[in-house]
């Protein structure tokens, strides 16, 4: 089992998570971050620190893509370990649905 970042995070990015992730497996793109599978260590510590509520264990029903994708972009993005500041509409975000399709950045955050 692992954990993965889910579509409610597109567009909030709130970075509570990385702060308490003791092995640094957060990854940053531009509009969201996405957990290294292979890294998470299964603590669940990240998942109630989620404002968003965006991060769900890989063993929910319907969260493959969710998982492939985490997969792929943490490969791809900077790692990031400490907490920025949240986008300024992050708040208005938070629960729209269909961000992966309308909103979603494939372009790398800045990392730490």
């Amino acid at each position: 089992m692992t954990y993965v970042v889910t579509d409610n995070c597109i567009r909030c990015k709130y970075m509570d998570c990385v702060e308490v992730c003791p092995v640094d497996c957060f990854y940053e793109g531009e509009n969201m971050l996405v957990i290294h599978p292979d890294e998470c260590i299964d603590c669940g510590v990240c998942e109630p620190e989620c404002p968003a509520e965006a991060i769900k264990p890989d063993t929910e029903p319907g969260l493959d893509s969710w998982l492939q994708l985490n997969s792929e972009y943490s490969e791809k993005w900077p790692n990031i370990s400490a907490k920025k500041d949240a986008p300024g509409d992050a708040k208005e975000m938070d629960g729209v649905t269909g961000k992966l399709e309308k909103y979603f950045s494939a372009e790398p955050g800045e990392g730490d």
